[in-house]
């Protein structure tokens, strides 16, 4: 059944005489909505904004259309993925094992586990920062953030804890707000967008293959794939799962669009240097008013806590995927013990790291970004594979235009990596 036909269902015979056609379609869309919205507004983590922050201090407006690259790469294999998993009913770890065999399955799940290991601990990096700028230590921001996650989790039915992301979703918002507090030179911002210039230098290099690296994230991609069998979905809901998708992929770029904008405005313009979000944050308080700092910072917080809440559901689902064992929000933490298991070690093993002191959090930071790097080369020629597999796909495999497509952003990728390790190399 169609999730049209569903939402007309629930309709009373009282009430039917003023629900429209239109008013149906929009309650659909409404009950199908979140794999995509959910997965690409997580790709603005704080690993994604500090990266945004820094091209957009360093570079200003002219590297912005890496952002357009990577929002397009972006859409495409987020809706490969969620149509892969409406399809297969699997998750993109267990088709890999199923296709590719045990071998590629298992070092998928083993690299993608360290990967995300150290993007989570970025995540709780992120929450202590930007609480450091309120005033609170990472001892009780961290440790806080880590029970909220897990009770939200563990304890949440699947409805209740995707409202919750949904509402944490809403506070990307405070980065546009922030955007036009700073007052960006709109005409160059258009400019960077369309015209493709960047100074070939080690760190230009470096900062344009991260951009497309924390936007289209491998851990992502596993997630929108697995949450679209979560959350049931039938090839019937696929036109309105595609709405989703480009919807979460676009307030993606949107949101990396303004952090860009914000920081080039206020710090390039100033010539100002940053490691990370939290010193964009702070900076941004003399530039551009206390308002606007605690908007960026609100951001920061909003964008660790539903990136961590996303990151150990990524992991649980690919490990038990790879095991075939239960993966499901609805399940109970006894029906699927290795699912929840996943989640809490996760979660548990970043927040810890956080606080141990003298922890070496920039070389845990780096090794996680290069292991991400070199998944996601392998995920999307797997996924490239899996989408031309008759078999698998059936009448949804891609087109050969689609493939084509999917080829070019391959290489793009490719090349980038590619130059990334020649400069570290030399």
């Amino acid at each position: 059944m169609t999730e049209v036909k569903k939402a007309a269902k629930k309709i009373s015979p009282s009430a039917a005489r003023t629900i429209t056609p239109r008013k149906i379609r929009i309650a659909a869309l409404l009950s199908v909505m979140g794999p995509g919205v959910i997965a690409g507004l997580s790709d603005d983590d704080p690993a994604g904004i500090t990266t945004y922050s820094v091209l957009g201090a360093k570079y200003g407006y002219q590297m912005l259309w890496v952002l357009v690259i990577s929002t397009i790469a972006l859409i495409l294999f987020q809706d490969l993925g969620a149509r892969i998993g409406v399809v297969t009913r699997q998750g993109l770890i267990g088709l890999v094992r199923q296709k590719y065999g045990a071998r590629s399955g298992v070092l998928s799940a083993v690299v993608l586990i360290l990967a995300n290991v150290g993007t989570m601990t970025a995540e709780f990096a992120g929450i202590a920062a930007a609480g450091q700028l309120f005033g609170y230590s990472k001892y009780v921001t961290v440790p806080a953030a880590a029970l909220i996650v897990s009770f939200l989790v563990l304890k949440g039915s699947f409805s209740r804890v995707e409202k919750v992301f949904f509402v944490l979703s809403a506070v990307f918002f405070a980065y546009i707000i922030a955007g036009f507090l700073a007052h960006p030179d709109w005409g160059k911002a258009f400019h960077g967008m369309v015209v493709p210039t960047m100074p070939f230098t080690k760190d230009a290099v470096f900062i344009a293959t991260a951009t497309l690296g924390t936007t289209l994230a491998p851990w992502g991609l596993a997630f929108i794939q697995s949450y679209a069998v979560d959350k049931r979905l039938t090839r019937d809901d696929l036109k309105l799962l595609r709405v989703d998708v480009w919807t979460g992929s676009l307030l993606t770029g949107v949101i990396g669009f303004f952090v860009i904008v914000t920081c080039a405005a206020t710090l390039n313009r100033q010539h100002i240097t940053i490691v990370n979000a939290s010193d964009a944050a702070a900076a941004l308080k003399p530039l551009a008013g206390t308002l606007a700092k605690d908007l960026f910072a609100i951001g920061l917080i909003g964008a660790a806590l539903l990136a961590a809440s996303i990151l150990p559901l990524s992991t649980a689902y690919s490990v038990s995927d790879l095991t075939g064992r239960p993966a499901a929000l609805d399940d109970s933490p006894k029906e699927a013990p290795l699912f929840y298991g996943t989640f809490a070690a996760i979660t548990g093993l970043s927040a810890l790291l956080i606080l141990i002191p003298g922890a070496p959090l920039i070389t845990i930071l780096v090794v996680s970004q290069i292991l991400n790097a070199a998944l996601l080369l392998p995920l999307l020629v797997y996924m490239y594979g899996i989408s031309k597999d008759k078999r698998l796909m059936g009448e949804y495999s891609a087109t050969k235009t689609m493939l084509w497509i999917y080829r070019v952003i391959i290489a793009i990728v490719f090349v980038c990596v590619g130059c990334m390790l020649w400069f570290t190399v030399h």
